[in-house]
């Protein structure tokens, strides 16, 4: 088995040579005993070797003695919707999220959506499939199918509050799994016109990459969009855990900017709450948070890192950089339609376009996030610790130097982490000018690259 595909969140790999029906058996066996389970809810998302994968992972987690919930094809949110509203222990998705079809993978959650990464119980499943010995039980675990659609829906729409304006919206889902979204938007047939692009699940992961941080793939969106005079464009990723947005002239929104938007208008329901924001964010949502009243706290990258923290801080609400929005009414997990409908609500009750909406946090400057390939990553933050050591320091996640918070004109910040998953350092700048901003990248690049 190629252990590379057990990355930090997930499992990820190419089908049938990585990742295969003997591998999913053993992932579905092991998980049993990492999850102290005697019922797991398992779903899958549309690949065409998703259905054989989750027989396989079905049979595994049976023949360790536990029970299964299967839900059949869902997102990833419903996954963890599941998690805390059916009684099982645990659920299990067969998902390669946003990578191309060839792609499948694994991702794992305890009940009330708790995840489980490499630092949270993934390296003991990993350590089990790698030297698997099945152990017999007397009675094989039972199956029940139960579809969580109908209550996940009722449970989203009821989030929306549009009063009589309408809108016209166009949704991208790059024939993935955003699909079972659209149910959720149609019921408001009187208050949204929905335009659909690549919402066909009979030919699954066949048009473009679905992955909205990746601007390029919202080209065809952002046209769309102005051919049909629409109020926003929603871009969802492969699993619909993340979801992107477009405003009415095309334009794309920074996915840090709309957690801004979120955080005010959950401190309206909650006062003083705690939102924690993902730390390549900009300085602007930080300062939103905090004039509307919250507890503004910086948060490493990654799902399994961000949950935990939430619960910890006792915190509403998280936004990624990458368009993971986490709720604590949903136990930490995504509901990327509460999303629009956070967005709908305010455009609704302010009049204003999203453009204008979004006017107000484009405060600074930001580079969105550049990707360098480096042979020695601990090697090249350590330089930039010692070249930029008068700064404000933080190695949360990575290494993040502030030069924001003194008495010059010219205030900066860079953030630079490693990936988990390949040899590249990724780099995110901000600054309160655009020539600073050009300035300190072509700076800090250089010490990166050479």
């Amino acid at each position: 088995m190629n252990e590379e595909i057990f990355k930090a969140y997930d499992v990820r790999g190419i089908y049938p040579t990585d990742i295969n029906e003997e591998i999913a058996y053993k992932i579905g066996f092991s998980a049993v005993k990492e999850l102290g389970a005697k019922k797991i809810a398992v779903g899958r998302d549309a690949r065409p070797h998703g259905k054989s994968l989750m027989k396989e992972m079905i049979q595994g987690i049976r023949d360790a003695g536990c029970d299964v919930i299967n839900l059949d094809m869902i997102t990833t949110p419903m996954l963890y919707f599941t998690s805390w509203n059916l009684d099982v222990d645990g659920a299990i998705s067969v998902t390669a999220s946003h990578n191309p079809i060839e792609y499948n993978g694994v991702k794992i959650c305890r009940k009330n959506a708790v995840p489980v990464g490499l630092e949270s119980g993934f390296n003991n499943i990993k350590n089990d499939v790698l030297n698997f010995k099945a152990t017999p039980v007397d009675n094989i675990g039972n199956i029940q199918s139960y579809n969580i659609k109908d209550e996940y829906y009722e449970y989203v729409t009821k989030f929306a509050n549009f009063g009589s304006k309408k809108f016209n919206i166009v949704i991208d889902c790059a024939n993935t799994m955003g699909v079972l979204d659209l149910p959720i938007y149609k019921k408001f047939s009187d208050n949204i016109n929905v335009t659909e692009l690549y919402c066909n699940l009979n030919n699954p992961y066949t048009a473009h990459e679905a992955n909205p941080a990746n601007t390029s793939t919202l080209d065809e969106l952002r046209e769309k969009v102005i051919e049909t005079g629409a109020s926003i464009g929603i871009a969802y990723d492969g699993d619909a855990d993340r979801i992107g947005f477009v405003d009415e002239k095309g334009d794309i929104i920074p996915m840090d900017l709309i957690t801004g938007f979120i955080a005010e208008a959950l401190l309206k329901e909650t006062p003083r709450s705690t939102i924690l924001y993902d730390l390549r964010s900009s300085i602007s949502v930080k300062e939103l948070i905090e004039e509307k009243g919250g507890k503004a706290k910086e948060c490493r990258v990654g799902g399994p890192f961000i949950k935990p923290e939430m619960l910890k801080e006792d915190a509403i609400f998280a936004g990624e950089f990458s368009g993971h929005y986490y709720f604590k009414i949903n136990k930490g997990g995504e509901l990327p339609a509460y999303v629009t409908f956070i967005l709908l609500n305010l455009m609704s009750e302010t009049g204003k376009n999203i453009s204008e909406l979004v006017s107000t946090l484009r405060k600074y400057n930001h580079s969105g996030e550049i990707n360098s390939k480096v042979k020695d990553s601990t090697k090249i933050l350590n330089k930039l610790k010692e070249v930029y050591s008068n700064g404000e320091f933080s190695e949360l996640d990575g290494v993040k130097i502030s030069f924001w918070n003194n008495n010059s004109n010219e205030k900066w910040w860079f953030s630079v982490r490693s990936s988990n998953t390949e040899p590249v350092i990724r780099l995110n700048l901000e600054a309160n000018s655009k020539e600073l901003m050009n300035e300190k990248l072509d700076e800090i690049l250089n010490i990166i690259r050479n």
